[in-house]
């Protein structure tokens, strides 16, 4: 059975990308009034210039059953016109053991994900189920891209306990974690200098990079500090920027298609003046 840091890295190489486009279909935001063909333009277009593609499940949930079955249809669409693709759940799933259980057969059984995302928060017996999947992946929330995100995640004080802030702890407890090597973190690109510690912390972890785009992210700093020296383990997500880039109900999808281009292009070149090219 592949490990999931094998199965990212040669997704990668195969697309050249680095890029990951989340879907975050809002009502007030779509350029069309179905959902279903809202998901499908968008996936059509920037799938030639990605290497995942990242449900968000609030934003489908929030439509109520219909928006369930879209996210199914969503899925094998994905599967159908280009099965190369990693597709994430992001839930950010977190609780006890015997409902996380519960939460991973959803997230990996049923809606048929590649990666989620998980809330450490319960400590590691709440993760273990998700961890059990050998071949998908689980990218631990480690530091957030929201501005409040300080409050809890830089706590504590290398000089005074020894063990860092939270968000670095979470990075160490996470390398444990990763003996099946399907571990990953999630750190917003709003924070590159906590993301370059991270990645010194965590040097061959995956590591998925939300923030880029309307939240205002660094992406030069984030790829030169989250790069891993030996893998092509960092992956750039952007959301709105993309799938919002036009607001005419005819061309948006062409224009989400362009966005992500764009950015692949702009992570590219970063890859190529720090001598890392795909």
């Amino acid at each position: 059975m592949p490990y999931f840091v094998d199965f990212l890295e040669e997704t990668v190489n195969q697309k050249k990308s680095l890029i990951c486009v989340g879907l975050d279909p809002h009502p007030d935001q779509m350029q069309v009034d179905d959902l279903y063909e809202f998901c499908e333009s968008i996936v059509t277009e920037v799938s030639p210039y990605v290497s995942a593609i990242k449900p968000n499940l609030a934003f489908f949930e929030a439509f109520g059953i219909e928006g369930l079955k879209t996210l199914e249809k969503v899925v094998k669409f994905v599967r159908e016109i280009n099965p190369e693709l990693i597709l994430i759940g992001d839930a950010k799933r977190g609780d006890i053991s015997s409902s996380m259980e519960r939460y991973a057969k959803a997230i990996f059984e049923q809606w048929d994900f590649d990666a989620a995302t998980v809330n450490p928060f319960a400590g590691r017996d709440s993760i273990d189920p998700f961890l059990q999947y050998e071949d998908k992946g689980v990218f631990v929330w480690c530091k957030s891209s929201n501005p409040d995100g300080y409050q809890f995640q830089n706590i504590g004080n290398t000089t005074r306990n020894g063990n860092g802030k939270v968000y670095e702890m979470i990075a160490r407890e996470a390398n444990k974690w990763n003996f099946n090597k399907n571990v990953g973190l999630v750190v917003g690109a709003t924070y590159p200098n906590e993301l370059e510690s991270i990645r010194q912390i965590s040097p061959d972890i995956p590591i998925l990079v939300p923030g880029i785009g309307s939240q205002d992210g660094d992406l030069h700093a984030s790829i030169v500090g989250g790069i891993s020296p030996s893998r092509y383990n960092l992956i750039i997500s952007s959301s709105r920027s993309i799938i919002y880039a036009s607001d005419n109900p005819v061309d948006y999808g062409m224009f989400a298609g362009m966005a992500a281009k764009k950015l692949k292009d702009q992570v590219n070149d970063v890859l190529l003046k720090i001598e890392r090219p795909i």
